[in-house]
């Protein structure tokens, strides 16, 4: 938000400052010339409205983005954007052609029963019997992968493979869809498979109103059979801003009616359902919770009740690295029983592992479905996720400060010599403020300060910034803004990655203070 005015008077100071005229020691000299166009080259893209208005909006990379030649002059902000925006799109197209968009699921069903469900006396002539049959009765695996044709064409490889009790089978499917318009698209499929004959399927979705969208989806199978069609309608309108309804109509293969209110927060996940149809007919409620922390940790509950019975199910959700999400669900059902469902989530492939551990509803199996992952999860948490992620945290940290040293040395040395040609007119800024009992920095530090006792092993990296903040003080004050401190004349980033903060012991109408703030935080000195 600087005014020309303000631009045009630091200008000026640091004009002063590096000019190198004002430097007789040839080693200062050279310094003072390399500072001195710098303060020149920032100068002359800040004093260039649309040039500024690239650098506010987008930076560096802002500025070396191909094709701002072509851009007309005397533009607004916002127009600006907008052809950033158009030149990042055609750069977009051209890499379209190398991308792919993969997406898989594998499932594996456990059976546990015998943990539980287990009569002493028919296993008592059975060898082996004392110890308990768990075996994997059923597997899916399915993936899919996008190739764009063109900016509005993409077509869709498909396939799953499933087998349980040892019957299986698989299908594979070809979709090719089209952006028809910003209001809707279309998609063709066709699929074939060894437990179902061809399928040919049309897709549509239409953007109705700005807060109404409607998707009609059409399937012809063909078995031996005959011909069996299929028809799906879902009608949605967003309620409010967050909160959507649905309408979903579906004639066929186990036809129903279905209408559901979806209501998403910050802060939670509220959904109501209920569906009328053949053979399932049903209520459902369910509730998420979101936690504002780093893990992104949920927990949810649910209620269903219909023809088949009632379910209810619990659980939760944790990031557990970068990509990875881990999360565990406890189903106790009548007739159902007691299953427990672990599923991780890998960037843009699940796999999914429910357990079913009984038929019977049976306390013990609740309780161990309930505490047994947390038990396992917070030994694993402690053991191994947590090692492993400071150490991939430092091998990270240590690559950056490879990729950066040379860019580092380089501003180290610029802060050097900008401190050495600060000395001049900082003696000169402190003879002022004593004069008139004003501000003056006693002290003062910059980078990874370290006073909590559960990280003592960890080294303290800061710098003396002392000259440098003394340099910044006009008329008594100090005022920084909401940005990091490390692009200060005078300073540069001794801990790459890590965390930040400044220190400063000031001395303002003959009193000592001390101020800490932290590496993006604005601050003013003397406080009002």
């Amino acid at each position: 938000q600087a005014s020309q005015e303000e631009l045009k008077a630091a200008y000026r100071r640091l004009c002063m400052l590096y000019h190198p005229d004002k430097h007789r020691d040839p080693e200062l000299k050279t310094q003072a010339e390399r500072l001195f166009n710098l303060v020149h080259q920032a100068y002359e893209v800040l004093s260039d409205p649309q040039t500024r208005a690239i650098y506010d909006i987008y930076g560096r990379r802002g500025l070396e983005m191909e094709g701002w030649e072509v851009v007309e002059r005397k533009r607004t902000a916002a127009e600006i954007r907008e052809e950033f925006e158009r030149l990042q799109r055609e750069r977009e197209e051209r890499r379209l052609q190398q991308r792919t968009n993969p997406k898989g699921t594998i499932s594996v069903g456990i059976d546990a029963t015998d943990l539980f469900d287990r009569y002493d006396e028919e296993y008592e002539d059975v060898p082996g019997s004392s110890f308990p049959q768990i075996e994997i009765n059923k597997m899916h695996i399915s993936q899919s992968i996008e190739a764009p044709l063109t900016s509005t064409d993409t077509a869709i490889l498909s396939g799953n493979l499933s087998t349980q009790n040892g019957n299986g089978g698989g299908s594979i499917n070809l979709a090719l869809r089209r952006v028809t318009s910003a209001k809707g698209w279309g998609e063709l499929e066709f699929g074939a498979g060894d437990l179902h004959g061809p399928l040919f399927g049309l897709k549509i979705f239409r953007n109705l109103t700005p807060r109404c969208f409607i998707t009609t989806n059409c399937a012809l199978q063909f078995s031996s059979r005959g011909v069996r069609p299929g028809l799906t309608t879902v009608l949605a309108r967003n309620l409010d801003k967050n909160t959507m309804g649905y309408l979903q109509w579906r004639w066929g293969i186990q036809s129903a009616m279905n209408t559901s209110i979806v209501r998403d927060t910050k802060t939670s996940h509220f959904t109501v359902a209920m569906q009328l149809g053949i053979p399932h007919s049903f209520m459902m409620v369910s509730y998420q919770h979101k936690f504002q922390d780093e893990d992104q940790t949920r927990v949810k509950g649910s209620l269903k009740a219909g023809f088949f019975g009632t379910i209810v199910e619990y659980g939760a959700e944790r990031k557990i690295s970068r990509h990875s999400v881990l999360g565990a669900t406890v189903s106790i059902g009548v007739p159902q029983g007691v299953s427990l469902k672990i599923k991780l989530n890998r960037a843009s492939q699940t796999y999914f592992f429910p357990v079913h551990l009984t038929d019977q509803l049976l306390p013990s199996a609740v309780f161990y479905a309930t505490v047994g992952p947390l038990v396992i999860y917070f030994a694993m948490h402690r053991l191994v996720i947590k090692p492993y992620l400071r150490a991939q945290k430092e091998r990270e940290l240590e690559k950056q400060r490879e990729s950066t040293a040379s860019d580092i040395l380089q501003k180290k040395q610029e802060a050097e010599a900008a401190v050495r040609l600060m000395q001049e007119s900082v003696r000169r800024i402190i003879e002022a403020e004593e004069a008139r009992m004003g501000l003056i920095v006693v002290n003062a530090w910059y980078g990874k300060f370290v006073n909590d006792n559960s990280r003592k092993n960890e080294k303290v990296k800061v710098i003396d910034v002392t000259v440098p903040l003394q340099c910044l003080v006009k008329d008594s004050k100090l005022i920084l803004t909401e940005a990091s401190k490390a692009g200060l004349p005078g300073f540069y980033d001794p801990c790459v990655g890590e965390e930040k903060s400044l220190k400063v012991l000031y001395q303002f109408r003959g009193v000592l203070h001390q101020v800490m703030s932290a590496d993006n935080e604005a601050l003013r000195i003397p406080k009002q």
